[in-house]
């Protein structure tokens, strides 16, 4: 795809649906895509700020490859202002650190060797560094790894077309369902991340969502709700729904932890709403997969952990349904 296209003596940035528009010099709201002379720059190609490698279950995947270690990636910038931001340190910045440097081809060379079934493109918003992700991507193809994207969510729809020719799997935050929220506060949109998971579904990537419950933000059963119903009917009773427990962070240090009641609840709410599988996260309790059918338990974690694995090729092994995911 094109990361870019000229509109006058500017230049529009394709990556996120915020669509900058840059004049020469001028850097996006997401501190790391810049008008170079005419052309999209990335700041951050090759210049990583965060490497590790993590389970799978820490994305959070839990219906992909599971027990799987994969080489997790991510640099500075974000399209999003997020207020409990976790990881604002890196993604709130624009400060690059040029004296690393790691490229595309070495990352997913690291990552083969060190077992790892996949590369994860977290931390930050990986759409934002678009183009470096996309060519460690093709080179992880190329050993034979799945690319995994932890987004939340406003990519532009440039990129939701060109992201099946390589991702295969993406946990998508969906933060809200109050577009006054989303605009004002995230700065972001709640539509346009519906369309992007709608996209991502349709295109047969392997979708998760995860929302976490910030008290007095998000937290109101009606809400709740209205996120649980969306993802039954636009992207199917099978997509994963992770709720986690906010814990107090940058802009909202005064703000207490999500209690355990309130995700009982939206467990609850999400069950009720039709939803096959949702976990539970934050929080110190077990986090099981039940067959839909017949309620075998089919896989519990413990953190992210698994201890207890009873599927046969994909399959429950009492009433052979399949289990939505993917299992090798």
């Amino acid at each position: 795809m094109e990361y870019f296209r000229i509109k006058h003596d500017r230049i529009v940035c394709l990556l996120c649906r915020h669509y900058c528009t840059l004049s020469n010099g001028q850097i996006g709201m997401c501190h790391v895509e810049k008008n170079s002379n005419g052309k999209l720059e990335c700041l951050v190609y090759a210049h990583p700020s965060a490497v590790h490698i993590d389970p799978i279950e820490k994305k959070p995947l839990y219906h992909f490859i599971p027990t799987s270690t994969s080489f997790s990636i991510g640099t500075v910038g974000c399209n999003l202002r997020c207020p409990f931001c976790q990881n604002w340190l890196i993604s709130q910045s624009g400060e690059v650190d040029t004296s690393i440097t790691l490229l595309p081809e070495d990352a997913a060379h690291f990552a083969q060797v060190q077992g790892c079934a996949s590369i994860s493109y977290t931390y930050n918003e990986p759409s934002v560094w678009y183009p470096y992700a996309k060519d460690i991507g093709i080179e992880a193809k190329k050993r034979g790894l799945r690319n995994v994207f932890v987004s939340s969510g406003f990519e532009s729809d440039e990129v939701c077309e060109d992201a099946p020719t390589w991702i295969d799997a993406a946990n998508i935050d969906l933060k809200s369902f109050n577009p006054s929220y989303y605009k004002k506060v995230l700065k972001a949109s709640l539509l346009g991340v519906q369309e992007t998971l709608k996209s991502m579904v349709k295109h047969g990537i392997w979708v998760e969502v995860t929302t976490l419950i910030v008290p007095g933000v998000n937290d109101s059963h009606e809400e709740l709700k209205s996120i649980a119903e969306f993802i039954v009917e636009h992207l199917g009773e099978h997509v994963p729904w992770h709720i986690s427990a906010f814990h107090p962070d940058y802009q909202m240090k005064s703000t207490s932890p999500t209690p355990l009641k309130t995700i009982n609840d939206a467990y609850q709410i999400g069950k009720n709403a039709g939803l096959y599988y949702v976990y539970m996260g934050n929080v110190p309790l077990p986090s099981q997969t039940h067959c839909p059918e017949c309620g075998t338990l089919l896989i519990e974690r413990n953190g992210f952990q698994t201890t207890h694995f009873n599927l046969e090729d994909g399959h429950c092994p009492q009433c052979h349904r399949l289990i939505e995911g993917v299992w090798k």
